[in-house]
C-alpha cells in the first residue's frame, strides 16, 4: 500500500513534488470496511436471537433461549468497536489529518464511538452469561439489570457519536473535489438522522440510518484504500498553490 505517491509543495521553491505517502489512510479504510462487516454480523445475530423485547424480563427470556447466538452478536459487536477504534487511530496518523486537510475531530469521534461500542459489546457478552434460565427469569438481580441498562445506553451513545463524526466529515467533504463534494450532503443527512436513535418511535428511521451508516463506512473505506480521498485533497492543495 506504500507504492503510490502524493504531491506536496516544496517549502523553498513552492513547486509541487512527489513524495511517498504513508499507508495509514489505506489501513484506516480497511478497518472501516471490517467495521461494517462486523456490525452487519452483529445485527443479524442480535435480530436472530429476538432479544429486543418490550421488557427486560422478556428480553432476558429470549437471551436465555438463544444464549450462544446472542453471545456471538456481543462478540462481533465488540470486534466492530475495536476495528472502528483502530480505523480512527490510523486515520489520525494519516497525512490528511497531520497536514490539516481534515479535522482531527472526525477520526477522534469515530475512535471514541469504537471504544463505546466495544464496551457495549462486552456488556452483551456479559448478558449472555448472566441471563437466568427461563424458569428463573423472575429473579433478575441488580447486576444483570445494570449491565442491561449499560448495554442499551452505550449502544445509543456510540451510535450518536458516530453520527457526529459523520457530520464533521461532511463539513470537510464540502471543501474537497468531486465526488467528495457530492457525498457531503448525504453525509450530513446521515449524521443528523443518526441522532434520532434516542427517539424510540422512529424505528424505521433507525433501520434506514443503520444501513446508511454501514454503506457510508464501506464507501469511505474503499476511497481510503484506493487512495481516492487523498487524490482529491492533493488536487485541492495543488489548486491552492497555483492560485
Amino acid at each position: 500500500m506504500q507504492t503510490s505517491t502524493r504531491h506536496t509543495p516544496d517549502k523553498t521553491t513552492g513547486q509541487v513534488g512527489l513524495h511517498s505517502r504513508d499507508s495509514s489512510a489505506n489501513y484506516a479504510g480497511l478497518f472501516f470496511i471490517l467495521t461494517a462487516v462486523a456490525t452487519l454480523i452483529a445485527v443479524i445475530t442480535r435480530v436472530s436471537a429476538n432479544a429486543d423485547q418490550p421488557t427486560l424480563a422478556e428480553s432476558l427470556t429470549a437471551i436465555s433461549e438463544n444464549r450462544t447466538l446472542y453471545g456471538a452478536g456481543g462478540v462481533t459487536r465488540f470486534v466492530s468497536g475495536i476495528t472502528l477504534l483502530v480505523g480512527g487511530w490510523f486515520l489520525l496518523r494519516s497525512w490528511l489529518i497531520r497536514e490539516r486537510f481534515d479535522s482531527p475531530l472526525f477520526p477522534a469521534f469515530l475512535a471514541l464511538s469504537g471504544v463505546i461500542t466495544a464496551v457495549s459489546g462486552a456488556c452483551a457478552i456479559a448478558l449472555a452469561v448472566l441471563a437466568p434460565t427461563t424458569g428463573a427469569i423472575g429473579a433478575i438481580g441488580p447486576p444483570t439489570e445494570f449491565v442491561a441498562l449499560l448495554r442499551w445506553l452505550l449502544g445509543k451513545i456510540g451510535f450518536t457519536v458516530a453520527g457526529l463524526a459523520i457530520l464533521l466529515a461532511a463539513r470537510h467533504q464540502r471543501k474537497a473535489g468531486v465526488p467528495l463534494k457530492k457525498i457531503a450532503p448525504v453525509s450530513a443527512v446521515i449524521g443528523v438522522a443518526m441522532q434520532f436513535i434516542w427517539w424510540d418511535a422512529a424505528t424505521i428511521v433507525h433501520r434506514i440510518t443503520g444501513i446508511a451508516f454501514l454503506l457510508w463506512l464501506v464507501l469511505i473505506g474503499f476511497m481510503l484504500i484506493t487512495g481516492r480521498t487523498e487524490r482529491h485533497f492533493i488536487r485541492k492543495s495543488d489548486a491552492a498553490i497555483q492560485n
